[in-house]
């Protein structure tokens, strides 16, 4: 199977490197060469296009391309460059954190041209991009059923689904990560408690024990634990809770898109609201304070699933 692939980041250059070994044959194109150089580097398999004019030539018609590019404007640029280049019958995916909304505007957009269109979630952070995601794959049946065998190689075993029409897979990844703000604060919140209680818990035993069959066995907390093994008072990490690393201002993003589709259907969201609203302000906690902890681990989970950068600068 041979797919064009579009924004090397850290998902994008793990994802094709995945791909390359489960024997996608993979056409890469970056804006920027270094990405590009670094992943030849790695996989001299992978063919790296000169420009987006040679990444589409490269391919052979009924074409995939997927861009994992960032949401909002950059995505549309590149969807607007690439249309007029495609045929009817090819096939673009946005593999990026998309507003649902903007998908379905997208679809409607590119539906005339006969150029086909699905969206996939995609949650694991890099390290799950380069061992196997999680998909949640939103399109139709038919071009889900054309592009699953490139779904399950990009897949962990068992991790992805296709969910319904366009639109179903962005919908879901959002969500998703309201949720994980909602568990993320909870870990933090429950760990400050403990930290500040009278006892004095090894926390690297004690997140052992926790991941263990207990009921909060999770990967969120398994990647609490790893983050207290390697600074086990996280000394080193940042309290304040941005978006592009540590001290940097929060983006609104999934999570906040989340809350307000809530508000649209009449559901109350307090849990996704507060951790939110406490990412918002954590500039202002002081870093040695209890609260300064509990925003410490949330920085920390950051820095362990999406290889954030979180420390202390």
């Amino acid at each position: 199977m041979q797919i064009g692939y579009i924004g090397l980041g850290r998902m994008g250059k793990n994802m094709v490197l995945h791909l390359l070994e489960q024997g996608i044959e993979v056409v890469a194109w970056n804006r920027s060469p270094q990405p590009a150089e670094e992943l030849k580097s790695q996989n001299s398999k992978v063919k790296i296009a000169k420009s987006i004019e040679n990444l589409v030539s490269e391919l052979e018609s009924p074409r995939i391309i997927w861009l994992m590019l960032p949401a909002g404007q950059t995505t549309d640029e590149f969807i607007n460059t690439l249309l007029p280049l495609l045929n009817k019958g090819d096939l673009l995916i946005d593999g990026a954190n998309s507003f649902y909304k903007d998908t379905l505007k997208r679809a409607e957009k590119i539906k005339p041209t006969g150029v086909h269109f699905m969206d996939i979630g995609v949650s694991g952070g890099p390290g799950g991009a380069r061992s196997g995601a999680c998909l949640m794959i939103g399109g139709e049946k038919e071009d889900f059923q054309r592009i699953e065998p490139l779904a399950k190689a990009a897949a962990a075993e068992g991790a992805y689904q296709h969910l319904g029409p366009i639109g179903a897979g962005h919908f879901a990844k959002m969500v998703h990560n309201g949720i994980e703000y909602g568990m993320m604060e909870a870990i933090g919140e429950g760990l400050a408690i403990l930290k500040n209680s009278s006892f004095q818990y090894d926390f690297d035993k004690l997140l052992d024990i926790y991941n263990h069959r207990s009921v909060i066995e999770s990967r969120l907390v398994g990647w609490a634990q790893n983050a207290f093994k390697e600074d086990p008072n996280l000394d080193n990490t940042s309290s304040k809770i941005g978006s592009g690393g540590a001290g940097a201002q929060r983006i609104p993003g999934e999570a906040d898109w989340t809350v307000g589709v809530a508000k649209e259907l009449g559901i109350d969201t307090p849990v996704i609201e507060d951790a939110i609203k406490i990412r918002e302000n954590s500039a202002s906690v002081e870093e040695n304070s209890p609260n300064g902890f509990r925003n410490k681990v949330v920085s920390a989970l950051r820095g362990q699933f999406g290889q954030h950068a979180v420390k202390k600068q």
